[in-house]
C-alpha cells in the first residue's frame, strides 16, 4: 500500500452532519464552491482535492482507487468526523463507492453525480490516447471544457475549469486514464449498505447516463437514479441550485 498524503481541503459551515465533497477527474475542490455556499448555512461542508489535483501533493505513484480512498479516510480521521454524507462526482464517485464498501460506521449515505462506475469506465481507446497525448495544453483543456458542459457558465467558472485541468499533475492524469478508470470494484458493492442516490445530466457527453443504468445501478443493493434536465457533465457549475436541491432532498430523507 502506498503512503497516504495530506490532502488539501476547503471547509465552511458547522453542524452535526458533515458533507464531504469529492471532485471530478481533472477538477478540484473549487468545483463545489457554489453548492457549498448554500449548504454551509446548516451543514459542515468539506471539499477535498484528491492527490495530484488542485492544491494537494502529487506524489510519483499511488493513484489506484484504493490509494485515493485511503487518503480520504485519513481526512475523515484527522478532522474527527462523527456523522457524514459522502458526495462524489465522476472519477471520485468510484472512490466514494469504494470507501462506502469499507462500511465506515459514521457514513450515513452516498450521493453521486455522474459517477465513474464500479466496473471499468467505458472510455473509447481513441479518446484515452488523445487525452494522454494532449494533457497540459490550453487548447486541449478548452476542448474538454466545451465537451463536458452543455449549459453556459460564467467566464470565471470557465477559467476555473480550464485552470484545474491544466494544473492536474501528469502522473495523476495518466494513472486515471491507464489504470484507475479501468479498475473493477463491482464485487465490493454488495458491501455498500447505506443508501446511494445518483444524479446525472441528461446531456452528459463525458459519461452517458446509460452508463449509470447499465454499469452502476445493477451493482448496488440500495440505489436510486434520476436525471438532471439540460445539464452536461459539470452540474456543479451548470446547475448548482438543482444540485443543492437534490442534496437537501436526500439528506432530509
Amino acid at each position: 500500500m502506498e503512503t497516504t498524503v495530506e490532502l488539501h481541503t476547503l471547509e465552511r459551515g458547522t453542524g452535526p452532519l458533515t458533507l464531504i465533497f469529492l471532485h471530478y477527474f481533472g477538477g478540484s475542490a473549487k468545483e463545489w464552491r457554489a453548492v457549498i455556499e448554500q449548504l454551509a448555512v446548516d451543514y459542515r461542508c468539506i471539499a477535498v482535492d484528491l492527490r495530484g489535483h488542485g492544491d494537494s501533493p502529487a506524489p510519483e505513484s499511488g493513484y489506484s482507487v484504493d490509494d485515493m480512498t485511503d487518503d480520504v479516510a485519513v481526512v475523515l480521521d484527522r478532522l474527527g468526523i462523527s456523522s457524514f454524507v459522502l458526495v462524489g462526482h465522476s472519477m471520485s464517485g468510484k472512490v466514494a463507492l469504494n470507501l462506502a464498501s469499507r462500511q465506515p460506521t459514521s457514513l450515513q449515505q452516498v450521493l453521486l453525480v455522474s459517477p465513474s462506475p464500479p466496473h471499468p469506465e467505458p472510455i473509447p481507446d481513441k479518446d484515452r490516447k488523445e487525452m494522454l497525448k494532449t494533457h497540459g495544453t490550453e487548447q486541449a483543456a478548452i476542448k474538454t471544457f466545451e465537451n463536458i458542459t452543455a449549459k453556459p457558465v460564467s467566464e470565471t467558472d470557465r477559467q476555473q475549469i480550464v485552470t484545474d485541468n491544466l494544473r492536474t499533475s501528469q502522473v495523476a492524469w495518466d494513472a486515471w486514464l491507464t489504470e484507475g478508470s479501468k479498475e473493477d470494484i463491482a464485487d465490493r458493492m454488495s458491501r455498500v449498505t447505506v443508501p446511494v442516490s445518483i444524479i446525472a445530466g441528461n446531456k452528459d457527453n463525458a459519461l452517458s447516463p446509460d452508463v449509470q443504468s447499465e454499469l452502476t445501478i445493477p451493482t448496488l443493493p440500495n440505489a436510486t437514479f434520476e436525471l438532471l434536465d439540460g445539464s452536461g457533465h459539470l452540474p456543479t457549475y451548470e446547475m448548482p441550485d438543482a444540485l443543492v436541491n437534490f442534496i437537501l432532498k436526500k439528506i432530509a430523507g
